[in-house]
């Protein structure tokens, strides 16, 4: 009894892990199918790697998708990292009930409401200052918007958890503010830090809706031009542009959380020569 006990959740994980990997190793597969036809198996060839080196549409678009992911990454991580210290470092403050609000508001706010109202900001503000005109400006401020929501959750989590004696122990050897909250309270930090930046970089190379409301002429975005390709049918160089995506994330991912592992262990060993 005890055995199928243990059995069960090894057969979930295993069921869970199917679902959500095995469309991904067919999609790759698929990159490499000589023939045109997506259901119908040709056999290998590499010739899609070579036509979509030639399709200028789907490498702009990959290029202006990464741009728009990393700048919109980079911004939110800022912005958000600054809102969780402001809310967990002061608890009282003109405003904070708005802030939290404001927050947790693009979490629960469906996309489409949210393409809206940005199109509706970014029309008046052109018609009253002339700026910012719809394209790729408009696009990273629309996904800095809902991407500091998702920083601010988990560097605040990390945060209230962190020890804030270490900083105040730091100022009282010398160190300012500045200099505490840098040195040892952000290496606390860090690994939310790292681990948000590269949600908000999925969630920005990801958005199909948002985008769609807040691009302009000559600012089409990967997943706008997939979907309106997917449309006439899946071509064959999606394919090999999506599988160069997904090992690419996945190579960023796992050296990201190597490089945070081998930090922790760095900073447990610290730890451990200074309690000895």
């Amino acid at each position: 009894m005890e055995r199928h006990g243990s059995l069960f959740p090894f057969t979930v994980l295993c069921f869970g892990i199917a679902i959500l990997y095995i469309p991904i190793l067919v999609l790759i597969a698929y990159s490499f199918n000589a023939s045109p036809l997506v259901n119908v198996w040709g056999g290998f060839s590499t010739a899609w790697y070579g036509t979509l080196w030639h399709n200028r549409q789907l490498l702009d678009a990959a290029l202006l998708s990464l741009e728009v992911a990393v700048s919109a990454s980079t911004g939110a991580v800022i912005l958000g990292t600054l809102a969780a210290v402001a809310l967990v470092r002061f608890t009282r403050f003109p405003g904070r009930l708005l802030l939290t609000g404001m927050v947790n508001a693009p979490l629960v706010m469906p996309e489409i409401i949210t393409g809206i109202t940005q199109l509706l900001l970014f029309v008046s503000m052109v018609q009253l200052i002339s700026w910012p005109h719809r394209g790729f400006t408009t696009i990273v401020i629309s996904h800095v918007t809902f991407c500091t929501a998702y920083v601010t959750i988990t560097v605040q989590a990390r945060l209230a958890s962190a020890d804030r004696a270490l900083e105040e122990a730091a100022m009282d050897l010398g160190a300012g503010p500045a200099r505490a909250f840098l040195e040892i309270t952000l290496p606390i930090i860090a690994p939310a830090i790292v681990s948000s930046w590269l949600l908000c970089f999925t969630l920005s190379l990801d958005d199909l809706v948002i985008s769609s409301f807040v691009s302009g002429p000559g600012a089409s975005t990967l997943p706008m031009v997939i979907y309106s390709k997917v449309k006439l049918g899946v071509s064959p160089d999606i394919n090999a542009l999506a599988s160069l995506i997904v090992c690419g994330v996945g190579a960023l991912i796992i050296t990201a959380g190597w490089l945070m592992r081998r930090a922790e262990r760095r900073r447990a060993l610290e730890i451990q020569l200074a309690g000895r």
